[in-house]
C-alpha cells in the first residue's frame, strides 16, 4: 500500500513497482471515479467533500478486500479511522515528499478542487495533518530526493521488501 501527499508519485511509482513485483497495481482515486462514473473533482463540486470521503472509504475497503497486489491510496484516505485500522494488517509505505517539490508538481492544482484556491497553504495544512498519521501508519518511509526518477523510487521500495530481489540499495527507514 502506497500513501502520502497528493503529488507524491503514489500511482506512478505504484505502477512501476507493481511491475517490479509481478503483482497487479490498483488506485483508489481511480477506482473511486469508476464506480461514481465522473471525476473526483465532480464529486467534490456537487456533493462536497463529507460524501466524498465516505466514497474514498469504500473504495479503500473494497480494495483492500479484493486486491493483493500494488494498492495507491488517495492522500486524504487515512484520515478515516477504519481506513487506519484496515492498514494496519498490510505492509504500506509512505513516499514522503518535500513540500516544494510536492508545489512543483501539482501547479496551480487546477485537477485537485481541495487544494485549487490556495495550494501551498491547504498543502502546508493537509500536511500538518496527515503526516503524522502517514508515519505512524507506514512499515516503510521512503524520501523521494529532488531529481529522484520514479523508476528509482519504485527500485527503493521492492529492495525493502522481504524477499523481493533488487538490484537497488535501500536508503534507511526515518525515524518514525
Amino acid at each position: 500500500m502506497l500513501i502520502g501527499a497528493p503529488g507524491a508519485g503514489k500511482t506512478t511509482v505504484g505502477r512501476l513497482l507493481a511491475g517490479l513485483l509481478g503483482v497487479g497495481f490498483r488506485d483508489t482515486d481511480a477506482d473511486l471515479e469508476a464506480v461514481a462514473g465522473t471525476a473526483i473533482a465532480d464529486i467534490l463540486h456537487r456533493t462536497g467533500e463529507a460524501h466524498f470521503r465516505l466514497l474514498e472509504r469504500a473504495a479503500v475497503h473494497r480494495a483492500l478486500a479484493r486486491h493483493a497486489g500494488v494498492l495507491a491510496l488517495g492522500g486524504g484516505s487515512v484520515l478515516d479511522a477504519s481506513v487506519q485500522q484496515a492498514l494496519r494488517r498490510h505492509t504500506v509505505v509512505h513516499l514522503a515528499v518535500p513540500l516544494e517539490q510536492l508545489l512543483d508538481r501539482i501547479g496551480d492544482a487546477a485537477s485537485r478542487p481541495l487544494l485549487a484556491d490556495d495550494p501551498g497553504g491547504r498543502l502546508r495544512t493537509a500536511l500538518g495533518v496527515r503526516t503524522p498519521i502517514y508515519r505512524r501508519l507506514a512499515r516503510h518511509i521512503v524520501t523521494v530526493a529532488p531529481g529522484e526518477r520514479p523508476d528509482e523510487v519504485a527500485g527503493r521500495i521492492a529492495a525493502l521488501l522481504p524477499g523481493r530481489p533488487s538490484g537497488a540499495v535501500p536508503r534507511a527507514k526515518e525515524p518514525v
